[in-house]
């Protein structure tokens, strides 16, 4: 059995490689195309039904994925936009959970206001992670990623939060909105100190302590499980604890390592983990379809089509809404907006709104949805809400997914907020980074300078760099050209140097471990030149 599953596993992870090449090929976003492959494969008389453990997702994919993700959002970005961020991510939660509640009791015989609110809490938040796979491939406003962004860190708390307590509500019959609204902020807060407790933990322990690169890696890898299981454990959200951590050892991640190799070391591996977990979900989302259509029961597939979708355009309507009713009311009954104040752009709303794909959180709290309730009885309409949450999360993915790259071609938006260009702005920190390093070198060290070749050879590499980014800007073509035949030549170069390490090694003329070494270093120099060309 182990076996089978083990083979099972490792062709999901090669058939899930293929697909991503294949659909960069066709560029069609990967986890669009996941799904849409796990659909067809669902299909494919024979193959064994796939059924996603909800304590799998929660507890060995969420936390890597939200830690992962407040690592590498702008901070600076999350603060200037925090308001926009909150607003998506509870006002919008909250709003949606409960329209989606009334809608689905008036809509959908036998379905009562809590279980309502149970669905309008599972299908709220959506998945970032396919908006940015889409939007990275395209030309679009930083602002709208880091709003994006920010808010799938936080809108899975305040959504696995109403759903707690949604859930409570059906289980038990009872439901006081006073207390919820005190255990929600509770919840929440508690969450949050006990990320940043171990965010502190673990900080110091990198700061401080002799690690080694490969330590630094497992221990980032073992940072948001400790958070989110402990915050879980105690019965607070485990998410606003991964959140709260991941923000803080991102806002310190310049001085966390004692080693510049151990951040390469484990962005590498934390981008490879992230990839096979996304890759993963999301085709086992469409490999779900067998599994939620054989289990309705009490409603003709039509009527569960019918409801589901309707809700999927409803939470589209609902999140569009949302934009344009916080974006621009509150501008325009500000004095201050007629005061020379910018005014917000309709097609940075439209975007923000188009790209509210669901996935794997939604999937998976509406699978964590138990069978009986706590008298004994059969849950009621669980199998229509797991239907309804599935629709909702393919009709997001294909129709948003695969037309948000014409919609944002049909904007044509720009970033609005970065008045100077990307490139000139990476320029000009060079140029002071060079500037500050020759002032030292000229005033500290010139005595070593002076004997020490390799200092010199150093001091000259600055100089040339300094001049690279000094060039005017009539002469940029020339200088792209220059740093073109550089790439090329050094290129070659390494190249050969390649071919003559790999004779070193079938001679035996150097230890392995020396050769290794080396060959580390020339990578590093290749992905220097490739940072100078692009």
């Amino acid at each position: 059995m182990l076996h089978e599953n083990l083979l099972i596993t490792l062709l999901l992870l090669f058939a899930v490689s293929m697909i991503v090449m294949l659909g960069k090929k066709l560029k069609i976003s990967y986890p669009v195309f996941l799904v849409l492959t796990g659909l067809g494969i669902s299909f494919i008389p024979g193959i064994p039904a796939f059924e996603i453990s909800p304590d799998w997702i929660f507890m060995v994919i969420l936390p890597p994925l939200l830690y992962q993700t407040a690592w590498n959002i702008s901070w600076s970005g999350f603060w200037k936009w925090k308001k926009s961020i909150g607003m998506l991510a509870f006002g919008l939660v909250l709003f949606t959970s409960c329209i989606v509640a009334y809608f689905s009791h008036a809509f959908i015989p036998g379905f009562t206001m809590p279980l309502g609110l149970l669905l309008g809490a599972i299908i709220s938040p959506p998945d970032a992670i396919a908006a940015n796979s889409v939007l990275q491939e395209l030309k679009v406003p930083r602002q709208t990623v880091t709003i994006l962004e920010g808010e799938s860190l936080m809108n899975d708390a305040a959504s696995l939060i109403v759903f707690r307590f949604a859930l409570e509500a059906v289980l038990t019959g009872k439901f006081v909105k006073e207390e919820a609204a005190i255990a929600f902020v509770v919840v929440g807060v508690m969450g949050v100190l006990i990320g940043l407790a171990f965010a502190v933990l673990f900080y110091a322990i990198h700061r401080y302590l002799p690690t080694t690169p490969s330590m630094d890696a497992t221990l980032e890898l073992l940072a948001p499980y400790f958070m989110y299981l402990v915050a879980e454990h105690y019965g607070y959200s485990g998410v606003m604890a991964v959140v709260s951590g991941g923000l803080f050892m991102s806002f310190r991640s310049m001085k966390l390592h004692n080693y510049a190799i151990s951040r390469l070391h484990s962005a590498a591996i934390g981008s490879v983990i992230v990839f096979i977990l996304n890759g993963l979900v999301f085709i086992l989302i469409g490999l779900q379809l067998p599994v939620v259509v054989e289990g309705i029961h009490g409603y003709s597939l039509y009527s569960a089509i019918k409801y589901a979708v309707v809700i999927s355009l409803l939470t589209i309507v609902i999140r569009m809404f949302w934009l344009f009713f916080t974006s621009f009311i509150p501008a325009w009954l500000r004095a201050k907006m007629r005061q020379g104040e910018k005014k917000p752009r309709w097609q940075s709303a439209f975007l923000i709104s188009w790209s509210g794909m669901r996935g794997v959180v939604s999937l998976a709290s509406a699978l964590s949805v138990p069978l009986l309730l706590n008298n004994g009885h059969i849950f009621p309409q669980r199998n229509l809400i797991l239907f309804i949450t599935f629709t909702v999360i393919l009709v997001t993915l294909i129709l948003q997914g695969l037309t948000l790259p014409f919609v944002t071609r049909f904007l044509r938006i720009e970033d609005f907020e970065t008045v100077v260009p990307a490139d000139e702005q990476e320029a000009d920190m060079n140029k002071r980074l060079l500037l500050i390093a020759l002032k030292e070198l000229n005033e500290k060290y010139t005595g070593d300078v002076e004997q020490n070749e390799m200092l010199q050879r150093f001091k000259s590499e600055l100089e040339r760099d300094l001049l690279l980014h000094s060039e005017p800007v009539e002469s940029a073509g020339q200088v792209r050209q220059q740093i073109l035949r550089f790439s090329d030549v050094s290129n070659n170069i390494l190249r050969n140097l390649r071919k003559e390490l790999t004779r070193m090694r079938r001679e035996n003329l150097f230890d392995d471990e020396m050769l290794r070494k080396r060959e580390m270093q020339m990578d590093l120099d290749e992905a220097r030149i490739y940072h100078k060309l692009h």
